[in-house]
């Protein structure tokens, strides 16, 4: 038979497989004719194929055992194997160059606390005496409260409202602890002046994993910025340090993105 694949190079199984299929290939030609009792349980259950003159159908073994060999080749052929390593536990690795362990730390807090769908609810602002407003968009979780006194740990975003655009509708940051801060936290306690008091004000009542927008109007910014108390951008950050240089030619209103990471 021409064009005979070299058994060598087969399996032995191969071999005696392709031995039994290998006979003389035959014609079986069936009629285009209808006759009376004809049924097509009478075709062979092989594989068949058209003929060249579209009249009759004829049996190849050859490309039959090329086929079952292509088969079961790709059925046993083997998984990819990821030598034992747990892709997800990559992300715990520490990163090189990291001395300090600062973008370590930051990676862990963010795949904890990163953003969720209800993030983006349109929920009104609950007014407080001091000026400032908030709304709260998760509750938190655990018996620890934000109160006078608490030492607190969270993450801050800081808007400037008169800057707002189609993107960031809220005004575009001027501080953020993922970029101002090594660890992606400003921590303080509540009531030491650290910060503005209208802004602790609107924090109050906030457990762990909680997450409110405090406004805090521009009356209130400007005597923050007098006593010192606004966090400030990096010297890294210079798009937050023009944006904050300009922030006080216009409407100085500022939001307070505000989750809290710990409390003690």
């Amino acid at each position: 038979m021409k064009s005979i694949i070299p058994l060598l190079a087969l399996s032995s199984y191969a071999q005696a497989f392709y031995a039994s299929q290998c006979v003389k290939p035959t014609a079986r030609v069936i009629s285009t004719s209808t006759t009376p009792g004809s049924s097509l349980s009478a075709l062979s259950t092989n594989t068949i194929s058209h003929a060249n003159d579209g009249n009759s159908l004829i049996h190849s073994p050859r490309r039959l055992f090329l086929t079952k060999l292509s088969t079961t080749a790709f059925l046993f052929a083997a998984a990819p194997a990821n030598a034992g390593i747990d892709p997800s536990a990559l992300k715990a690795l520490p990163v090189e160059g990291d001395i300090t362990g600062a973008t370590s730390r930051l990676r862990q807090i963010e795949s904890v606390n990163g953003p969720r769908p209800e993030d983006t609810k349109d929920i009104p602002y609950e007014k407080l005496s001091s000026g400032a407003s908030y709304r709260e968009y998760r509750e938190g979780k655990g018996d620890a409260t934000i109160q006078s006194g608490s030492k607190v740990a969270v993450e801050m975003s800081i808007r400037c409202r008169s800057f707002a655009t189609a993107n960031e509708p809220g005004g575009l940051k001027y501080f953020t602890t993922k970029e101002d801060t090594d660890f992606n936290e400003l921590a303080w306690t509540i009531g030491s002046g650290e910060l503005p008091p209208e802004l602790e004000e609107g924090m109050i009542g906030m457990k762990k994993g909680s997450l409110r927008r405090i406004e805090l109007p521009s009356t209130v910014v400007y005597s923050a910025r007098k006593a010192g108390t606004l966090p400030l951008p990096s010297e890294k950050n210079k798009d937050g340090k023009r944006r904050y240089e300009n922030l006080f030619k216009t409407d100085a209103t500022l939001l307070f993105e505000v989750l809290v990471t710990r409390i003690k």
